[in-house]
């Protein structure tokens, strides 16, 4: 199975935490799972995360080995003619969050994170990450590139197919003014 869930209670679960002995420990595996999600569902996440009541704080391990999640922007385009936004893919070769019994989640492994946007860019971190109990607002204080000659050589071919971007851009709007001269972009 992709996600395998387990939760233990009572004497047994003392291995985790003092807390899990009352409130329990939840480990959640996460393994080759791929994701497709739209934008629009995680902006919509808010209203069910939030809660007029403070939780108990449930101890609990989350590990996630060779995953993919790519990213969808499904709003309404403003043009038209827009090819629109390109899907972002977060892949996660392994990570494991710890929330202990003081509430905080802690990251403690990152062996290696994978953004792909059109290219690969390899991030690694040997630094632990930590956020509160809230899921929204949390900062990545991290950046160590692999590669970084070749990371130079493809960000000059990008800046060089933005400055060509740039030139049709500026192209179309003026041919656009032709037609109509008091059109604003």
């Amino acid at each position: 199975p992709e996600v395998c869930l387990r939760l233990e209670v009572g004497p047994g679960a003392a291995v985790h935490s003092p807390l899990a002995v009352q409130n329990g420990f939840l480990h959640m595996l996460v393994h080759s799972y791929t994701a497709e999600l739209f934008m629009s569902f995680l902006t919509n996440l808010g209203p069910f995360l939030e809660d007029e009541i403070i939780p108990e704080v449930i101890p609990m391990e989350i590990e996630v080995v060779d995953t993919k999640i790519t990213l969808k922007d499904d709003s309404p385009r403003i043009y038209p003619t827009s090819p629109g936004p390109v899907p972002i893919t977060l892949a996660v070769d392994h990570i494991v969050v710890k929330r202990k019994d003081d509430g905080v989640f802690y990251i403690t492994e990152v062996p290696v994170l994978v953004f792909f946007f059109e290219q690969i860019v390899v991030v690694r971190s040997a630094l632990p990450l930590t956020f509160g109990n809230s899921w929204f607002g949390f900062s990545l204080c991290f950046l160590q590139l692999k590669e970084v000659p070749e990371l130079q050589r493809e960000l000059q071919t990008m800046k060089i197919a933005l400055a060509e971007a740039n030139m049709d851009k500026a192209r179309l709007l003026q041919e656009v003014r032709k037609y109509n001269p008091l059109f604003q972009l």
